[in-house]
């Protein structure tokens, strides 16, 4: 057998079903021998979006694989393998390498050495009798420890390599860490006897399956929940403890009860300071409990620090505090009320913005309907950077375990719809969302070809404002004015010319119409593009 061989069969054992590529690579012919899906990208980038999508939808559970040709190929991918390393997702990467004697000088491009800073880890195979303990050794990265992507670089002349007859490969499995004893009483001792605590949950939540756990806490102290843009449906946002999802852009209740709280629970949650998180107020005493111990006050200083899965911290925490008295949990009694009152009070003053009947369309109007509209235990939506984003985020309420994949560290446009198409491949029976303006289709439309090709039948929603960002300059030459950021387009036309459903809605009285026809279009089988004409509307929930 040969290495790529011998990588294919290593996949297939490790329950590897689809392979996410882009020409030419020969691990795209040898995943197909073994029944292993390929999907065929237009672009590097958009396969390593899907291939992260399929691996959040699973917790985990299966990896998404991406492969792709060397040199231009590996040199496109870069973006993708960097939000996933940004993100935290664990894909394995497997490009194509130069030759050995040619791999290490300019100007050929060396994947090891280039994206080791973009990756949890990257090895070369230099020899095939290396194979088995290169890919036990990838594989037990992917399952292990913080969440990232792997690269596997192999040479072209090593593909046809033999590997040892006598190999045999043993899937990877996955081992828990829980935290000290000592740094539980402790921990337990400060959350119990707070007054006004907050947990503060993120991705890794979603990643130990913890969602039970975290409710159960919550509910047994009375505690009230916010989420990181990552971690949002880890707590369901129809439950009366629940703030909402807080970012860039977040509803009212989270940073309130931020501000006044005097203790944080983090848990799952890196605490990095970002442009599109919420900071956390000084002056609390923070309880961090990550994965990782290099989040440990990096960002935000903590007080009490708690090592170890998601999963297990909180039931060891939530058995620590049995102990404990539950006199400052009554005394909270009243927090589901109080924050039903905030809620309701800002949405009030939302409401003109979400039932906004005047053309161009409001885009908060499109997305409050869209949330009205779908049955929310069978659907997944993402949304793409900038305004999308911050429209999305307050106003989408999710109430089901990863049904919202939700990023924003890198932010890089037109990774919503890769992601959309991710999910889809992964929960087929759910309809999944993409939430994007005309900024991002302009990095990654063209893939809605492959949407259209591959059978991927997603609703992809379109804010098309003619402008490329959520401010519009105007800039000063010579005599002449012009808007920097002004673009142009009709992309309804664009995705029917591919094969699939595109509908440009301009009246607001056609935006439900408009949905139920875009919804019924994935559920005959066909990828739907609905691009609606929108007002440049700048205002955001940060309160």
């Amino acid at each position: 057998m040969n290495v790529i061989d011998a990588i294919a069969h290593t996949m297939k054992a490790e329950g590897v079903d689809i392979l996410f590529a882009y020409p030419v690579n020969p691990l795209i012919e040898a995943a197909a021998k073994l029944d292993i899906r390929t999907v065929i990208v237009r672009q590097e980038r958009i396969g390593l979006h899907m291939a992260d999508a399929y691996s959040r939808l699973s917790s985990g559970d299966k990896i998404g694989v991406f492969c792709m040709q060397h040199g231009p190929g590996a040199e496109n991918a870069f973006g993708g393998i960097a939000q996933a390393h940004s993100e935290s997702v664990p894909i394995l990467v497997i490009p194509a390498g130069y030759p050995r004697r040619l791999a290490h000088y300019y100007p050929n491009f060396n994947s090891t050495m280039n994206m080791q800073h973009i990756t949890k880890w990257a090895e070369p195979i230099t020899m095939g009798k290396a194979v088995p303990e290169i890919m036990r050794r990838a594989f037990f990265q992917l399952r292990n420890g913080r969440p990232g992507p792997v690269m596997i670089e192999v040479p072209l002349d090593v593909m046809n390599e033999e590997v040892p007859d006598n190999w045999q490969y043993i899937p990877s499995f996955s081992a828990k860490t829980a935290p000290a004893p000592s740094d539980l009483k402790a921990a337990a001792k400060v959350l119990s006897e707070a007054k006004n605590p907050v947990i503060y949950a993120g991705q890794g939540v979603h990643y130990a399956k913890a969602w039970d756990e975290l409710k159960a806490l919550a509910e047994a102290w009375n505690i009230p929940v916010t989420t990181s843009i990552e971690g949002k449906s880890a707590f369901p946002e129809n439950h009366p403890l629940s703030l909402g999802s807080g970012g860039r852009a977040n509803p009212r209740p989270v940073k309130q009860f931020l501000n006044e709280a005097d203790v944080i629970l983090g848990i799952g949650v890196s605490f990095a300071l970002t442009a599109f998180g919420v900071a956390m107020p000084k002056g609390k005493t923070i309880i961090h409990a990550t994965l990782d111990p290099m989040d440990l006050n990096k960002d935000v200083p903590a007080q009490h620090g708690l090592i170890g899965d998601a999963k297990l911290t909180l039931e060891a925490l939530s058995t620590a505090m049995e102990s404990h008295s539950k006199e400052p949990a009554s005394a909270r009694a009243n927090a589901p009320e109080r924050i039903a009152q905030i809620r309701a009070e800002w949405m009030r003053e939302w409401l003109p913005k979400l039932t906004n009947n005047t053309a161009p369309i409001n885009p908060y109007r499109v997305v409050a309907e869209l949330d009205r509209m779908v049955d929310k235990e069978q659907v997944v939506i993402t949304h793409d950077a900038g305004s999308p984003r911050d429209q999305t985020t307050p106003f989408w309420q999710a109430t089901s375990p990863l049904s919202y994949i939700g990023w924003g560290k890198t932010t890089q446009l037109g990774y919503g719809l890769g992601l959309a198409m991710g999910a889809k491949l992964a929960e087929p029976d759910k309809l999944c969302i993409n939430v994007w303006g005309d900024a991002a289709i302009g990095f990654t439309g063209m893939d809605f070809e492959t949407a259209v090709r591959e059978n991927i039948p997603i609703l992809s929603i379109l804010f098309n404002n003619f402008s490329m960002a959520i401010e519009i300059p105007i800039m000063q030459v010579s005599t002449e004015k012009y808007r920097s950021t002004d673009i142009s387009g009709n992309y309804a036309d664009m995705a029917k010319a591919f094969g699939g459903y595109g509908e440009r809605i301009t009246d607001p009285n056609d935006i439900v119409s408009a949905l139920k026809r875009g919804i019924e279009a994935t559920q005959n089988g066909q990828p739907a593009l609905l691009e609606f004409i929108t007002d440049k509307e700048i205002t955001i929930s940060n309160e």
